[in-house]
């Protein structure tokens, strides 16, 4: 980590209440880095759960409370040399920033956060995170977007249509715009994603379409059964999600053989290596980034 403004927890709160615009400068000075370059492969970790109220790990409801924590654990991560870069929300980013952990790294924000877990609104995904013009304000490589699609709910049309308008408007900065589709349902009143092969391909053919251009669209995709048959939907760069923290071992051994498609480009994994059963993040992170590499 290099060009820190704050230490410690701390200062990042006295930077933060006396001198805020310290942020805006930070952002300005942080040495950048273009998203793709090197052997093309991408090891970003990802930490916008929290922000829609998903602070669960597997069996820990309450595993993400702790804002440090997370910090902590995400500064482990982001100083493997092999990890690219972060995927949050601005709140997140910022602290990193202060930090000194996002230098020479790929920052990708979080747009849309609004569909908040376990509401009855959760479908009507609105962009309530991250813009276009902060994204690129902030000369971060691009923005990612969480489009669920219910076919019987009538917020999904709301979702979908700012989706659309995100993508165009990162496209026409030169961003990525990084679109993650599923086809979800509610079960039991709450809503479950649907990881069947058919319907990864259904929801990977909808979010592939909107905006007025692809040029600058990535996918961010589930890893499911029949996963070479999926990545046949699809010639846009994708990044494999890690999803709930399962067996690590069955896990690893899914992206691996996933990494070998044409169409991924790498990983974009969360809790899964930074809440690992046995909390070592360092030997998560390692073991991800020799899969990616």
């Amino acid at each position: 980590m290099s060009n820190a403004v704050c230490t410690n927890y701390a200062q990042i709160t006295a930077v933060r209440a006396g001198d805020p615009d310290a942020v805006a400068r930070a952002w300005q000075q942080r040495t950048t880095r273009p998203t793709v370059r090197g052997d093309g492969r991408l090891m970003i970790v990802a930490a916008d759960h929290p922000a829609r109220g998903a602070l669960a790990v597997g069996s820990r409801p309450t595993a993400m409370n702790s804002r440090t924590d997370l910090l902590d654990r995400l500064c482990t991560a982001l100083a493997d040399p092999g990890v690219d870069g972060v995927l949050a929300t601005a709140d997140i980013l910022d602290d990193l920033l202060l930090l000194g952990a996002l230098d020479d790294k790929v920052v990708i924000s979080s747009f849309n956060r609004g569909g908040l877990a376990g509401s009855a609104f959760e479908l009507d995904d609105r962009m309530t995170g991250a813009t276009a013009a902060s994204t690129a304000a902030a000369r971060m490589n691009g923005g990612k977007m969480l489009c669920r699609i219910d076919l019987e709910d009538p917020g999904t049309v709301s979702t979908l249509a700012a989706c659309a308008q995100a993508v165009d408007e990162l496209a026409a900065h030169g961003l990525m715009a990084m679109v993650e589709p599923f086809l979800s349902r509610r079960v039991n009143g709450k809503v479950r994603n649907d990881l069947t092969a058919d319907a990864v391909i259904k929801s990977i053919h909808i979010g592939q379409g909107l905006g007025s251009t692809s040029a600058y669209t990535w996918m961010k995709l589930p890893v499911v059964e029949e996963m070479d048959r999926v990545m046949d939907a699809t010639t846009l760069p994708t990044l494999l999600l890690g999803g709930d923290p399962t067996d690590p071992d069955e896990a690893f051994a899914s992206w691996e053989k996933a990494l070998a498609l044409p169409s991924v480009r790498g990983l974009i994994v969360g809790r899964t290596l930074l809440y690992p059963a046995d909390d070592d993040v360092s030997s998560a992170v390692s073991t991800a980034v020799g899969l990616v590499r």
